[in-house]
């Protein structure tokens, strides 16, 4: 149990990286987006999230009793964040690459509630602010994907 809790709180072991573990793991769950999530619905995605999610609570929590508060190995919550930035949304490339990027400047800056939510204690603190970083990921690229059709409409 313990290895499973390891490979899926670091994200296939991304989390080891030497430099920017989170952006590592990120990136891993950027590719497993792009080539597995193509050809999920609604339900698909809310039970994606659900159990990835409840992943990113548990381990998160078990591995910061081992390896102490918020520990930068553990990069399960930058993978629940990056599939919030994207849920919903049309698959592509481009998205996988912009949901990325948006993802991860919005972590960095922990826009409030973001870094309020960081505060809580174990792996809910450790999960949820990259949850709010995600879903404001999420509703920056719908207005992007608005501004953008609705140029191209008017222009």
């Amino acid at each position: 149990m313990d290895f499973l809790n390891k490979a899926l709180g670091t994200v296939c072991f991304s989390g080891y990286a030497p430099i920017a573990p989170g952006t590592a793991g990120s990136a891993v769950a950027a590719l497993f987006y792009y080539f597995f999530a193509a050809s999920l619905d609604a339900a698909g995605w809310v039970a994606l999230l659900a159990l990835v999610f409840a992943a990113a609570v548990y381990t998160s929590e078990m591995l910061s009793r081992q390896w102490g508060d918020d520990p930068g190995r553990v990069v399960i919550d930058e993978a629940v964040g990056f599939l919030a930035t994207v849920a919903f949304l049309p698959h592509s490339l481009w998205m996988a690459v912009a949901g990325f990027f948006i993802f991860r400047v919005l972590d960095i800056l922990k826009p409030p509630p973001a870094r309020q939510l960081e505060a809580l204690h174990g792996g809910w603190g450790i999960v949820l602010d990259d949850v709010a970083a995600g879903i404001y990921g999420n509703l920056l690229i719908r207005l992007g994907l608005a501004i953008y059709q609705g140029g191209l409409a008017h222009g």
